[in-house]
């Protein structure tokens, strides 16, 4: 109900705001740009579908060879005490527990290419443990914000953008989008569990986010000890070499149970190309209602009104001009990394605004998308607490990303 509530009320607000340019400023160009907003969105969505195709075809068939081979089953043995405690609605050892933890360790290495297509097959998983198919489950929403709360390692994508912009040091971000990120990730945990009554206090799972938290410090210290070009090396690399391994690991399972490799990834393959369909129409409906908002204006309406009261409590306003980039993130990826390329040119790659806008990029993840296109794969219409929990992640986000970039920039 939730998305729907939202999806009106872009529609609604993008209405008045052009009504009120044309009454009262005479804009007779807003609504022809919102009306073209509509097309050019749901061709970039059957786009994006389109694209998603063969990646989903690829990793589902490759998912399929590592389910009959019991990589899956043996991943979900192994993780089974933390991410019991975390997913208490899932039997122990289900497949889905080893989906997901592929998901979120693609998502942490910033590989989306297989990210989305295990996150999908994920979905599909839980879909058959939940009692009530057109509504979301427990299980569901903890994924789904754990994947909008956008905890990246490698943000291998700012980087470069930074490095095309001029930035003396383009990886002076690194450490400020992984520490944001981070926030927004145990934000999006931690109020999922209130939502969903889970208790966190556990001397596993503390141990667990402990080992996490001190991997987390060892990479930042590895990387950092790097120069930008070693640096964005390194990190291509390991995300290549990775996935590789991962596909010949699978293959080499399927092979020790003496299974049909091929046929078992023809078989995954032609779910992969189901599922790229059925999110068609979701996709369109999100994107659509999402061009409308920014085409109407509304958008640069919320951050002047943003600036404007911020301003009024006497706080520094330097960060209001970043947050466009903020605001766009949890609507579209590719308006969001527009935003921020836009702020490097406007202020300079290494302007306060400009690395903010960076950051801002790098600490949260598409929400509206992400659950537009994972509820849309198995048909979920009700989606309960997602969007308010996916929401306050992104907010825990935006204002770790901005106390921690005046602590670094400012």
């Amino acid at each position: 109900m939730a998305l729907n509530y939202i999806w009106i009320s872009f529609f609604v607000i993008a209405f008045v705001v052009s009504a009120v340019k044309i009454l009262c400023f005479g804009d007779m160009e807003v609504f022809p740009a919102v009306i073209d907003s509509t097309f050019s969105s749901a061709k970039t969505a059957f786009e994006i579908s389109l694209g998603l195709t063969g990646v989903l075809s690829l990793w589902m068939g490759i998912m399929r060879i590592g389910e009959q081979g019991g990589l899956i089953s043996f991943m979900s043995r192994l993780l089974s005490p933390v991410l019991t405690r975390i997913f208490p609605d899932i039997p122990k050892g289900h497949p889905a527990m080893g989906t997901m933890f592929m998901n979120i360790s693609a998502n942490m290495l910033g590989l989306d290419n297989a990210a989305t297509p295990l996150g999908l097959k994920a979905m599909e998983q839980l879909q058959e443990l939940n009692p009530k198919k057109d509504e979301a489950s427990n299980p569901m929403i903890m994924f789904l914000v754990l994947n909008t709360s956008g905890l990246t390692i490698i943000p291998v994508s700012v980087l470069v953008f930074r490095a095309q912009m001029g930035a003396a040091q383009p990886t002076d971000v690194f450490v400020p989008i992984l520490l944001a990120t981070f926030f927004s990730t145990l934000a999006g945990l931690v109020v999922t569990s209130i939502y969903q009554r889970i208790n966190l206090l556990n001397a596993t799972l503390l141990t667990f986010l402990g080992c996490i938290c001190a991997g987390v410090a060892g990479i930042i210290w590895l990387l950092s000890s790097m120069d930008e070009e070693t640096m964005n090396t390194v990190s291509t690399q390991f995300a290549n070499i990775l996935l590789f391994v991962i596909i010949v690991t699978f293959i080499v399972a399927g092979l020790r149970k003496h299974i049909n490799v091929y046929d078992a990834f023809i078989e995954g393959a032609k779910d992969g190309f189901t599922t790229a369909v059925k999110i068609i129409p979701y996709l369109v409906a999100i994107l659509v209602g999402i061009g409308v908002f920014r085409a109407s204006g509304a958008m640069t309406y919320v951050t002047d009104g943003i600036g404007w009261l911020v301003g009024l409590c006497g706080i520094d306003t330097d960060f209001v001009a970043a947050l466009p980039t903020a605001l766009m993130k949890p609507l579209s990826g590719s308006g969001a990394r527009g935003m921020m390329v836009d702020a490097m040119q406007q202020y300079g790659a290494d302007s306060f605004v400009g690395r903010l806008a960076c950051v801002f990029q790098g600490s949260t993840d598409t929400t509206f998308y992400i659950l537009a296109v994972y509820f849309g794969s198995v048909a979920i219409r009700k989606t309960r607490h997602a969007v308010t929990c996916g929401l306050l992640a992104d907010l825990a986000g935006i204002v770790a990303a901005i106390i921690i970039s005046y602590m670094f920039f400012h």
